[in-house]
């Protein structure tokens, strides 16, 4: 797995989740997975190059939710699993 195979993750999770993230960046994080910033940057984590395809999408749809919904609440939940366990 490449940084540009997970950036086509990302974008194809983008479309079907109707957001547009303005960067994707890959770096070195020591406390979590990712980051998303109030003006729509993504920030992951190099490690997760390494990473099963379950946990990558976690990850994915997680911080690109956070794009609609800023913080975790019942509908960023819903969403979440909904897009989890349905592949959507």
């Amino acid at each position: 797995m490449t940084v540009e195979d997970i950036k086509k993750e990302v974008l194809n999770w983008a479309k079907k989740i109707g957001v547009s993230p303005k960067e994707i960046h890959f770096r070195q994080m020591k406390r979590k997975w990712a980051s998303c910033s109030s003006r729509g940057r993504l920030t992951f984590d190099i490690s997760l190059l390494n990473e099963s395809a379950e946990k990558r999408t976690e990850i994915i749809v997680h911080e690109l939710l956070h794009l609609k919904y800023p913080n975790h609440g019942k509908m960023f939940k819903l969403m979440l699993r909904n897009y989890i366990n349905k592949g959507l």
